[in-house]
């Protein structure tokens, strides 16, 4: 089993809100997910963005690989993207 680690988009029409999330690779986008890291919200100037460092840490460790979106907050946030 592959994990990922990225965005699950909720939110209503033109309002986007994403989940950020560990998740098989062949599960759907919004489908079901391992374990929920953290949200980023788009609209607010400057992007709201809270990550549960520690478990983004773990499951870096433990082979999930960030899609290119996620690896961009991780490196605004100063989360490393890659296993220590």
């Amino acid at each position: 089993m592959a994990v990922k680690i990225r965005l699950a988009r909720y939110g209503a029409k033109k309002r986007p809100f994403y989940r950020i999330v560990a998740a098989d690779s062949e599960c759907p986008r919004d489908g079901k997910f391992l374990e929920m890291l953290g949200t980023y919200n788009p609209l607010n100037t400057p992007a709201d963005v809270t990550l549960k460092a520690d478990r983004v840490q773990y499951w870096i460790g433990q082979g999930a690989i960030p899609s290119d979106t996620v690896k961009s907050i991780l490196k605004k946030q100063s989360v490393a993207a890659t296993p220590a």
